[in-house]
């Protein structure tokens, strides 16, 4: 049994910042928290980033791709998600999901999931 949980969504103007944090706990060779995704009204949930635990290799969505970073701390569990440059198409709920260490850019990929934080973007 893994739980995430994600902090640090909120309401920013376009341009803004902000950073999500997504800590694992109950951890298992399954629950290492390695991807976000999204997902926006009346949108199916879509990739944004993913990170592998070990090595530190890095996929990003095309959408997000040097407006976005994607980090982990490994020492305390911990996935993060730095955004820049919000534009108002960022709105949606973010997730952070885990798996077995790897990368993947589908939701295939993932074994647990986090409850999600908003991230509203105004215009």
């Amino acid at each position: 049994q893994v739980q995430l949980v994600e902090s640090g969504g909120g309401l920013v103007q376009t341009g803004g910042s902000l950073t999500l944090s997504c800590v694992a706990s109950g951890r298992t060779f399954r629950g290492f928290p390695t991807g976000w995704f999204r997902q926006a009204p009346g949108k199916e949930r879509e990739f944004v980033a993913a990170i592998s635990w070990v090595g530190g290799s890095t996929a990003c969505a095309n959408s997000v791709k040097d407006r976005f970073t994607i980090s982990r701390d490994n020492a305390k569990n911990t996935l993060y998600l730095q955004m820049n440059s919000l534009k108002f198409e960022d709105t949606a709920v973010y997730y952070c999901a885990a798996n077995t260490g790897g990368i993947s850019t589908s939701l295939a990929g993932y074994y647990y999931w986090g409850q999600g934080t908003q991230v509203t973007v105004s215009s």
